[in-house]
């Protein structure tokens, strides 16, 4: 019987938010169990002046804490699941999946403004590619910068007046109470998600099985976890670099199964291809496998080549 949890977490805002999240899962479904936590600062959390596409990608969130479970000082990692690099590294495994959040991308900005109705040359702060991509596809006019830290910093930004409009995920500002800092929620036609944006994941040791089934009591979302393989194989199939923009979201069809869009495009928002497919959830990654070849159709291997 397990008695003792360590949770390897970031000590961002958002990530003891989720650490937290977790926490109270836990106990939830075994009371008594004692949950401490392992705070550990990524090289991610480190390196603030660089984008993130040039020191490694949203990887350099993860690895740190995937060593702490390999070196025993922790039994639980906690992700946001849109930085779990498509493979994991040997020993490890995805316990559970958290259900979803709210997935989509959103506009912060002081006035109530959309992206839209931005000001022509807007400074807009974000250190995602795939965010800059899908919005300068529609509005090469703005001014793109780098925006770096976590949300609460990011937000301090823009009240300073560093931008004018700020991207970030709505799942991270509706966990942390700022839901009402959204100007606007970015429509799946304007911005695709990053794969796997709003879930949660849990990575335990391989064989540790008796803390991969608690979790997955606490945690797991079945009908979550066949999406997001669905958008995590698109991934596997583009093998981009962190400085290609790649975006898939799989959504529940309303008569049954599963439909899923993807994105890939250059940085500059100049080429940007879309594509969509449908199918049972039990081929879920069978159809991200097709995403990902309907895009490769289009002449996606072009922009990995061109962005690598």
């Amino acid at each position: 019987m397990t008695e003792r949890i360590v949770i390897a977490t970031r000590g961002s805002a958002l990530a003891l938010w989720q650490a937290e999240h977790v926490k109270a899962r836990l106990i939830a479904v075994s009371p008594g169990l004692e949950v401490t936590f392992n705070v550990i600062k990524t090289q991610g959390d480190k390196i603030l002046d660089v984008p993130l596409a040039k020191v490694g990608g949203k990887g350099l969130f993860v690895k740190e804490i995937e060593q702490a479970l390999i070196d025993l000082t922790a039994d639980v990692a906690v992700h946001s699941m849109k930085d779990v690099p498509a493979e994991l590294e040997p020993g490890l495994a995805l316990a559970a999946v958290s259900t979803r959040e709210v997935p989509w991308d959103a506009l912060c900005a002081r006035a109530p403004v959309t992206v839209q109705t931005l000001p022509h040359g807007a400074k807009v702060g974000t250190s995602s590619m795939r965010r800059q991509c899908q919005l300068l596809a529609v509005r090469p006019d703005l001014k793109i910068a780098m925006l770096r830290g976590n949300v609460p910093t990011r937000i301090k930004k823009l009240d300073d007046g560093e931008f004018d409009a700020i991207i970030l995920a709505a799942a991270g500002l509706m966990r942390l109470g700022m839901g009402e800092r959204i100007t606007q929620l970015l429509p799946l036609e304007l911005s695709i998600p990053a794969c796997a944006q709003g879930v949660l994941g849990l990575e335990t040791r391989a064989k540790d099985f008796l803390t991969a089934e608690l979790i997955r009591r606490a945690m797991h979302d079945p009908a979550e976890e066949r999406r997001v393989a669905a958008e995590r194989a698109f991934l596997a199939r583009m093998g981009g670099s962190c400085q290609t923009p790649l975006a898939a979201h799989a959504m529940d069809r309303a008569g049954g199964g599963l439909h899923v869009v993807g994105m890939c495009g250059m940085p500059d928002g100049s080429t940007i291809l879309r594509a969509e497919v449908g199918g049972p959830v039990e081929d879920a990654e069978l159809l991200g496998q097709r995403l990902g070849d309907e895009l490769m159709a289009q002449g996606a291997a072009a922009i990995l080549a061109a962005t690598k």
